[in-house]
């Protein structure tokens, strides 16, 4: 209880307010865009985001899995959910029928994830996620987030409106001069102000933005109408939005294993059963929350590895502190709309220098995994399939069945799939060890 009191535990705290407001202000806003929604409708989702990102983190960190590990809209569901209305809108399906849909399969995938956490098959599941598996799923990961914050950083709008946009020159050499700054912060910098290099680059970027070209709002404080349920869409039946949305909940789930495996080394101890038994409760409670109210479903952010890396900040008290305001700015609709002008660049540009610790995260797993010219396969084919997808433009998905397209268009999941189903369907490492043998007689 002490600790909670510490003026370094609230100094960290607002870093880790700083590090979850990034990671989620972005995604309500692009959400919205994507599904045609008013202005007002947006603030009350965003608003709802605060709220109810703030309220899951504190419960993760004291009765959930207990590490500070950012639990927010996932990554994974949120390029899903994109996808999809790209391609609703191209096959004319009416965006309230894909938000309806999706409604349901979030829900339904919810509810298969706390099914997950009381039945205690997560540590079943997470055999499946062995380190080939895992550190695919890192790298990819990376690459498609990181992409994400560079076009920010760039100031190519997210959403739909990203196709016809064009490089801001001024707003992208700004973003990458605070990239630069809290990179040699992070590097040279004493350990003691090391920690606080996200913050410090967010502050200095924020200031210079504001001098430079003005405010930027996001959301007008004005414009929010108030609460619905299921604001993207009354519930309705669409088998092949239901199935994609079921089968991504269950992807999501890498997030869980990515998350707390890869924070084993710094917690000195590997996750218990029963950590993974609260973690996916917790996980499918708000994930069935957010279907209910419209917003991008849970999970534990493996970006958070990357952050607690950067930073060392790894107890629980500050990460819960950082949580509680962050639930402060969603119930006060002031504070909420005055950290939504910081600029969605900069915020960008912090991220984009957090999230390149996932390639060491990656690396770590790979280096648990032997790689000889004959096993190579398991993490090439993934890794290389995966990255072209991530590269091609949608409309070469067009002649691909509508119930499989927004699986087959992302190489997120693409990845992930083609890794599970390789590493689970062959013996790498007997059928490696006895060709070797063999080869080894005939010398």
């Amino acid at each position: 209880m002490n600790e909670f009191w510490k003026s370094s535990s609230w100094l960290s705290g607002l870093q880790w307010l700083f590090f979850i407001f990034t990671n989620t202000v972005v995604i309500p806003i692009t959400v919205g865009a994507a599904f045609g929604l008013s202005q007002g409708s947006i603030a009350s989702i965003l608003q709802l985001s605060f709220i109810v990102t703030g309220i899951a983190c504190m419960v993760q960190a004291l009765i959930g899995h207990q590490r500070a590990i950012m639990e927010g809209q996932s990554g994974l569901w949120w390029g899903v959910i994109l996808t999809l209305s790209s391609i609703a809108v191209a096959q004319d399906m009416p965006l309230a029928v894909l938000g309806g849909s999706l409604a349901i399969g979030v829900i339904l995938s919810g509810l298969l994830t706390i099914t997950i956490g009381l039945t205690g098959l997560g540590p079943i599941l997470a055999k499946l996620f062995n380190p080939a598996v895992m550190g695919v799923f890192m790298f990819l990961f990376g690459v498609k987030l990181i992409g994400i914050f560079l076009k920010g950083m760039l100031g190519i709008p997210f959403g739909n409106d990203a196709d016809s946009a064009t490089i801001d020159l001024s707003v992208s050499l700004l973003s990458i001069i605070i990239a630069i700054i809290v990179i040699v912060i992070s590097i040279k910098a004493p350990p003691n102000i090391r920690r606080y290099a996200l913050l410090i680059g967010i502050v200095i970027g924020w200031i210079a933005y504001n001098l430079t070209f003005g405010g930027q709002a996001t959301v007008e404080q004005t414009a929010s109408s108030g609460f619905a349920f299921f604001p993207l869409g009354e519930p309705v039946w669409n088998t092949g939005v239901i199935i994609t949305a079921i089968l991504a909940g269950l992807l999501n789930t890498a997030n869980t294993f990515g998350a707390l495996k890869g924070t084993d080394n710094m917690y000195q101890k590997e996750t218990t059963n029963g950590q993974y038994r609260a973690s996916f409760t917790i996980t499918g409670i708000f994930t069935s929350l957010a279907g209910v109210l419209g917003l991008v479903p849970y999970a534990p952010y493996v970006s958070s590895i990357g952050f607690l890396n950067q930073t060392g900040i790894i107890k629980r008290v500050p990460f819960i502190i950082g949580g509680l305001m962050f639930f402060v700015m969603g119930i006060i609709p002031p504070i909420g709309h005055f950290f939504s002008l910081l600029p969605l660049s900069i915020g960008s540009a912090v991220l984009f220098v957090s999230y390149l610790q996932l390639l060491n995260s990656s690396w770590n797993f790979f280096q648990e995994v032997e790689f000889t010219s004959l096993n190579v396969y398991r993490s090439a084919i993934p890794l290389f399939v995966g990255i072209i997808i991530m590269t091609l433009p949608p409309s070469y998905f067009e002649t691909i069945p509508g119930t499989v397209r927004p699986l087959l268009s992302s190489g997120l999941l693409v990845g992930i799939i083609l890794a599970l189903l390789l590493e689970n369907i062959f013996k790498w490492d007997r059928d490696s060890r006895q060709i070797s043998d063999s080869e080894d007689i005939q010398h």
